[in-house]
């Protein structure tokens, strides 16, 4: 019996061993971080990025600042999936698809539709629901293959990080694939895809000029097609109401000059709509927290409150103007009235499915708490 025993379980290593050999080394696999989606002339084109992780890994012995070589993978196809599929035509290795942690998508598949996109890439088991997306004016392989400061990996930039910088203009948080699907799927569609882009002005190495990612702006959808797309500057307005928001440098002047940076977090914006004879406002409430860190003119906190207030509410106005003149809803108005009160959206949506105006805010009441002023005193009067 002791022999009967010592034979079915080596037969039963075996055959687990010979189940297990169609499966591809860790060391025989391609792995792909990130997905570009494009479509041209009737075909899909997919791209997939690929790093060597052992030339990325955090170990001592790895050089920082030696460049990280980016290998592109391009297939094509009638389909979605079968361009994703001919990648493997010619990859020589197995590609793994559960490190992808980013998809971009150009302007001429925003206009197609994101949710068949998203909905092809996550037929992939591998593939996550939390995966980052971005639309994009570059070219797929310049994006894909675009560095971080010091050559670092992509993974170390802002398409991978997600990180919020310090500028006035970081107004575009980045958005998971599945918090994008479900707010396109909102009625009032207030999903919004941050569009990337690379600036070559600001960095240099060695006097030579080094492109670095930059969050551009931000593209707004009906019916799940990219309807207008907005600067980030025509969206400073926006950073008001984006909660996720740790820091935003606001410039405040006084006669004309700049008088004070004050440092605010954790903006909370309030949408409350209200019917007036058969028309809708928008009255909204921001409340802030700041503090100073820079004084230029001798001004008295309080005064310095109220041209920083005044200075946030024409940010909202401007925004919302340059908003309605391109279709967009970036303080999501329309969804706040489907919110409240659904059946008066759907009777201004049977009428025009954009049913916002110019005149559609009405009052706009900030509070902006001051917290201190830095390492000096101001005065209060």
């Amino acid at each position: 019996m002791k022999v009967f025993r010592t034979l079915a379980i080596l037969l039963s290593s075996i055959l687990i061993l010979n189940g297990c050999s169609k499966t591809p080394e860790i060391q025989n696999m391609a792995y792909a971080t990130a997905i570009g989606v494009d479509f041209d002339k009737g075909k899909w084109i997919a791209y997939a990025q690929i790093l060597n992780f052992a030339n990325i890994s955090h170990s001592e012995q790895v050089n920082i600042g030696k460049p990280v070589p980016i290998w592109v993978g391009k297939g094509k196809g009638d389909t979605l999936a079968l361009a994703l599929t001919d990648i493997s035509r010619t990859s020589q290795l197995h590609v793994f698809w559960g490190h992808v942690n980013a998809v971009v998508m150009t302007e001429a598949v925003l206009k197609k539709g994101v949710t068949s996109v998203y909905s092809a890439i996550n037929r992939y088991r591998e593939v996550r629901y939390n995966i980052l997306i971005y639309g994009t004016k570059r070219e797929l392989p310049e994006i894909l293959t675009q560095k971080s400061l010091l050559n670092l990996s992509p993974l170390s930039t802002i398409m991978f990080t997600a990180m919020q910088s310090d500028s006035p203009y970081s107004i575009i948080m980045p958005v998971t694939g599945n918090r994008i699907i479900a707010n396109l799927n909102e009625p009032g569609e207030p999903g919004l895809i941050p569009s990337i882009d690379i600036d070559a002005k600001d960095w240099t190495e060695d006097q030579k000029a080094k492109p670095l990612f930059n969050l551009s702006g931000g593209y707004f959808f009906q019916k799940n097609k990219m309807i207008g797309w907005m600067s980030e500057k025509d969206l400073q307005g926006m950073r008001w109401a984006e909660v996720k928001l740790e820091r935003m440098p606001l410039q405040v002047d006084v006669n004309g000059s700049p008088a004070a940076v004050i440092m605010c977090m954790t903006p909370k914006m309030v949408i409350q709509p209200a019917s007036i004879k058969g028309d809708v406002k928008f009255n909204i409430e921001v409340d802030a927290k700041g503090y100073v860190i820079e004084l230029l003119q001798d001004v008295p906190m309080d005064q310095l409150k109220r041209q920083a207030i005044e200075t946030i509410r024409k940010e909202i106005i401007t925004t919302h103007l340059k908003a309605i003149k391109v279709k967009c809803d970036p303080f999501r108005l329309r969804e706040s009235l489907y919110r409240s009160d659904p059946s008066e959206f759907h009777r201004l949506s049977r009428a025009n499915p954009f049913f916002l105006t110019d005149g559609s805010i009405g009052d706009i009441h900030v509070d902006i708490h001051l917290m201190n002023t830095g390492k000096y005193k101001g005065t209060e009067r």
